[in-house]
C-alpha cells in the first residue's frame, strides 16, 4: 500500500513511518503542516522548518501545507493537504492523544484513505526502549511542563534518560515519552535516514519551564 506519513520530524511520527515500511507498505511521500500558532491544537511545531532536511535524508518528496493552527479550522487545512497526495492511506504517529487520533480518523474516512497507526496505545516506556533498541538517535526540541527547564532541550533519548522520565511519571505524573505536550523531539538520525542530520547553530529560548530550540541556518 502506497502510505503518506503525517510528519512533524519527531519520533512518534518517524517511528511510525519505519514501522509501516517494515510492515511492507511503501513510503510515499511526508506531509507536514507547518502551523502559524505555536500552541497549536492538532500539530507539532517545534523546529519544524527542520523536517525539510529529514525528508532529503529520506530520499522522500514532502508536501508542506501552511495553517493558522486555529482549532477545527486547522482540521480542514489538514484534509486539503491530503487530498493532494495521490496515495491509498496515511501513516500516523499518534500513542494516547484521542483528540488527534480521531479527527485524522474522520479526514481519512472522508477522504477514503487507509489510516496505520502503529503506536497507537503503546506503553511509553516500551516505546523509547524500542526507539533505542531500532536505533533511533532523538533530541528534546522543547519542554513545556513542571519540573523540566532548559537544560532538558538538546537532551538525547537513551538509558539514562528513560530512568529520569520514568521517575518524573511516578513523582510528577510525567507522560514518559510526551504524550501529554510535556516535551517534543526530534529525530537526528534512523534507520531511515542515508547519514545522520547536521543541525548547525541552535540556540534555545523560552522562560520558567517552557523552553524551544530553535535553529539558525539550514540543516543538511
Amino acid at each position: 500500500m502506497r502510505l503518506g506519513v503525517l510528519f512533524s520530524g519527531g519520533k512518534d511520527s518517524t517511528y511510525a513511518a519505519y514501522l509501516a515500511q517494515q510492515h511492507g507498505h511503501e513510503l510515499a511521500c511526508l506531509i507536514t503542516l507547518v502551523s502559524e500558532n505555536p500552541d497549536s491544537f492538532m500539530f507539532h511545531t517545534p523546529t519544524i522548518a527542520v523536517t525539510a532536511a529529514q525528508a532529503a535524508l529520506m530520499r522522500l518528496p514532502h508536501l508542506q501545507v501552511a495553517t493558522r493552527g486555529e482549532e477545527e479550522r486547522e482540521i480542514q487545512d489538514l484534509q486539503k493537504a491530503l487530498a493532494q497526495a495521490e496515495v491509498d492511506g496515511i501513516v500516523t504517529g499518534a500513542v494516547g492523544s484521542v483528540y488527534q487520533a480521531t479527527r485524522i480518523q474522520r479526514v481519512c474516512h472522508e477522504l477514503g484513505l487507509h489510516v496505520f497507526n502503529p503506536l497507537w496505545q503503546k506503553d511509553q516506556l516500551e516505546l523509547l526502549d524500542e526507539l533505542i533498541n531500532e536505533g533511533f538517535e532523538v533530541i528534546v526540541s522543547a519542554v513545556a511542563a513542571y519540573p523540566l527547564d532548559k537544560h532538558w532541550v538538546g537532551r538525547r533519548i537513551d538509558e539514562a534518560f528513560i530512568k529520569d522520565v520514568r521517575l518524573l511519571q511516578e513523582q510528577h505524573h510525567i507522560n514518559p515519552a510526551g504524550e501529554g505536550g510535556e516535551f517534543e523531539t526530534l529525530v537526528i538520525n534512523c534507520p531511515l535516514f542515508s547519514k545522520p542530520l547536521v543541525l548547525g547553530e541552535t540556540v534555545v529560548r523560552g522562560a520558567g519551564n517552557s523552553f524551544r530550540l530553535e535553529v539558525r541556518n539550514a540543516p543538511h
